[in-house]
Formats: structure tokens, sequence, C-alpha cells
């Protein structure tokens, strides 16, 4: 993270995104708060955010089509995570990577490791190895790494994916061709050392839960540290 880098918050609920902004702000980023998908991408267009966290459910735009947005504007290697209290299911999950996003976290969450995906994903974007390997992978590819390095098995995997265990063992030769690897240990290694995978959760634990509604009418503003 550089000093002042701006990260977008796409929130249809004003506490979620307060709470969430201050964690950001706590941790010496910069916020736009946004609770419309349309607000939200025109806040992006005038600044240049570093990342955004988008809620799926928004005013205008949904959280999908504001991923896409983003990421076409601004480049497939623009940090998205979504950070949803209504999608939450794991097929949830998988749609959200296929769709576009660099990271996908469920309400409530934990504060520092929200921040330890935030870096690793900025560090990545700053890393030119870490972002051309990133870029080689395809979502159901990083998906099945992320798997990998939590220890699950081929056949566990498939379950949790909904796909065959033949699948991703095909999936997992690609992935060891990509990033040049052996083995699964070794490509995890690599994985973590260019922090394509985040190292877990960090050390602090703020608990944030989530509320579900929305706010009354659209509107946006900036808040600074």
């Amino acid at each position: 993270m550089e000093p002042g880098d701006t990260v977008l918050v796409a929130d249809a609920e004003e506490s979620s995104r307060a709470l969430l902004s201050g964690v950001l702000q706590n941790a010496g980023y910069q916020t736009l708060e946004a609770e419309a998908g349309d607000d939200a991408l025109e806040l992006a267009r005038a600044t240049a955010p570093a990342a955004a966290i988008l809620e799926i459910p928004l005013y205008g735009l949904s959280g999908y089509e504001l991923c896409a947005a983003l990421k076409v504007e601004f480049g497939a290697d623009m940090p998205v995570i979504f950070l949803t209290g209504i999608r939450t299911e794991p097929y949830d999950r998988v749609a959200g990577l296929l769709l576009g996003a660099d990271d996908y976290v469920t309400k409530p969450y934990i504060a520092g490791e929200l921040l330890v995906r935030l870096r690793n994903l900025l560090h990545r974007r700053a890393d030119p190895e870490a972002s051309r390997l990133a870029r080689r992978l395809t979502k159901r590819e990083y998906e099945v790494l992320g798997l990998m390095a939590e220890g699950l098995q081929h056949d566990e995997i498939a379950q949790r994916l909904f796909i065959s265990p033949k699948t991703v063992a095909t999936h997992v030769e690609h992935i060891l061709r990509k990033l040049g690897a052996r083995g699964r240990a070794q490509a995890i290694a690599i994985a973590y050392h260019h922090r394509i995978l985040h190292l877990g959760p960090a050390p602090a634990v703020l608990n944030i839960a989530s509320a579900t509604g929305g706010g009354a009418t659209s509107k946006a503003r900036r808040r600074g540290r």
C-alpha cells in the first residue's frame, strides 16, 4: 500500500459503508463511498481509486455490473473485492470470482483478514511478476489453487466447486504448468511468495457484523483520513 491509497466502497447500507470506511481509514487508506453502482462508477472515473470493495445488491448498477465496468475502464489488474452479506453461499463465491472479482468475502468479516487480502491484491498489482503469474491463471484455476492451499484434495475441491475430480486434476495440471511448479506444494509456495494468495487472517481480529437493507436516496461522498 502506498500512503493515501484510495479505496472505493460501494454498499447500499449506510452503516456497513461507515464501518468499512473506518476500518480502511484506520489502516491508512482514504475512502470513497457510494450506495449506488452508478454513483460509484462516476466517483471512480473522477478519482481512479487503487481498489474497490463492493456489495453485490446496489442501487442502479449491481455489484456484478460495477465490477465489470471497473475492469473495463481501469484494467483487469484493478483489485476488486466483493464483500457481501446477501450472496453468501459457496456457489455465490464461485460465481463472483468467475464474473471478474479478485476476492470474495462474506459478512460478518474479520477486519484484519480483509485488510491482508486488500494489501496483497495491491501488492500483486505493483509486482510485475505477480501480475504476470496471476493473469495466466483463469478464475477457476485461481479458485482451485486457493482450495489446494487450504489443504483440500481433488475430490473435496470437486465437491466444493460442483465439478468432477477429473476436471480438478486438469485444472491442477494447468496451474502447475503456468506457475512453473513441479508439484502442489511448490505451486502454493510460489503463490504465497508473490502474494497471489494471501497468507491467512492477520493477528488483529475485529468482527464486523452487517445489517441488511438499503438507504433512502442515491448519494455518494468522499471520506478522507
